[in-house]
């Protein structure tokens, strides 16, 4: 054969090559895939993947289509990283000239104007908190004044431990702080709370406000920082910090719960109905809430929650507008899952006894059977703290587990 007949055979049977390949190549891509850039280049080795239109395994390219497995869906998840930097908060000038709005008393009008502002940067961070294989996380609202009640806290009931035995893992303890509430005071509290932290490392603090009716900011920017940097914590306690903890019998309690649970268990209020007394410090007025009682809530002095509700609830709360009573917010919150609150006679965020006189308020064999105990300064808690946990006998055991 001459040499220009050879050079057109090999031309024929290369071309005859090519065409056979683009077609076997555009059969396995839609066209859309065929149709897309590729992927940007990656510092990082690329391995190979499912058939995706990009990236092929050669050893399963000639696989019948249907012997492939489609790739997992990955489930989406939110910020990895607390994502609020800067505090861009104007007020709601659209209420200003309603006339019910002017009707309002000063601090529902401030409420209401800044409603909207739903989330503030973080002064104080400890993602750490939640790594490793923690059971409980004992959860503590405080404001920057108060570092005597997170002292008492600390030696009694907040007291961290890396292991709770039989295969459970850690209690650790964080406590919950906007900023000082007087301008004046701001800068010298700061300083002292920053050293605080340098000490014990065991404060989340947000760039709002301390103030009764940002304690439902509280609520929610806990629930938004738990659902970031927590998604393996099996519990959460959280509770005020005057109350008294008996931890042995929370983890009692515990003991026989899934962290998959849709647990809320606490001191439950059914029926409540809003307070309309201008002088009481629940006062609601009528345009704020209209409804004749509230939905079944657990009081904000103490409660139990599974880790996977918390998470949800992040996401119900994100639904609703705030309400200035945090506790009753959260129960707002449940509403919207279709969760109800458990009670739970071993809660007690108004007292052993709603009389403030009875002495079973002081009666250190009604502590030690408790899971949750309102209200005590930080004399008192170290006090009942040496009595229940020393030679303390008791006639009788009450059975509140």
């Amino acid at each position: 054969m001459s040499l220009w007949k050879k050079t057109v055979y090999k031309s024929v049977c290369l071309s005859l090559a090519l065409l056979v390949a683009v077609t076997v190549f555009q059969r396995s891509l839609t066209p859309n895939q065929f149709l897309q850039a590729p992927p940007p280049p990656t510092l990082e080795p690329q391995k190979a993947q499912k058939p995706s239109g990009h990236l092929v395994n050669p050893n399963s390219f000639w696989k019948n289509p249907k012997d492939a497995v489609a790739p997992t869906p990955m489930a989406s998840r939110g910020p990895q990283t607390w994502d609020i930097n800067i505090t861009n908060c104007s007020v709601n000038v659209n209420l200003t000239h309603q006339p019910w709005f002017q009707g309002l008393e000063p601090h529902f009008r401030q409420f209401l104007s800044y409603r909207h502002c739903r989330y503030f940067p973080m002064l104080l961070n400890h993602p750490e908190k939640c790594h490793g294989d923690v059971y409980l996380l004992v959860v503590v609202k405080s404001v920057i004044t108060q570092h005597d009640r997170r002292e008492a806290i600390r030696q009694t009931w907040g007291r961290e431990q890396e292991t709770v035995g039989r295969g459970r893992g850690a209690v650790r303890t964080l406590f919950l702080l906007g900023t000082a509430s007087k301008q004046e005071e701001r800068a010298h509290y700061q300083q002292l709370l920053a050293y605080e932290d340098r000490l014990y490392g065991d404060i989340l603090q947000w760039d709002f406000l301390d103030s009764f009716f940002n304690l439902t900011l509280k609520e929610i920017h806990f629930l938004k920082w738990f659902d970031i940097y927590c998604p393996k914590v099996h519990f959460i306690f959280k509770g005020d910090d005057d109350v008294f903890v008996n931890p042995p019998n929370l983890l009692e309690f515990l003991a026989d719960r899934q962290p998959q649970e849709d647990l809320f268990v606490g001191d439950v209020l059914q029926h409540a109905r809003p307070i309309r007394k201008k002088d009481n410090k629940y006062y609601i007025p009528g345009v704020l809430y209209s409804k004749a009682s509230y939905p079944p809530y657990a009081g904000g002095g103490g409660f139990l929650m599974a880790g996977s509700l918390a998470r949800r609830l992040h996401h119900a709360c994100d639904t609703l507008e705030l309400y200035p009573i945090d506790d009753v917010f959260l129960g707002m919150c449940l509403e919207v899952l279709g969760v109800q609150p458990t009670a739970h006679e071993g809660f007690k965020t108004f007292g052993i006894s709603r009389n403030r006189n009875s002495r079973m308020n002081k009666e250190p064999c009604f502590f030690r059977s408790m899971l949750v105990v309102h209200k005590l300064l930080p004399a008192e808690l170290l006090a009942m703290w040496g009595l229940v946990h020393g030679n303390l006998t008791c006639s009788r055991k009450l059975q509140v587990l």
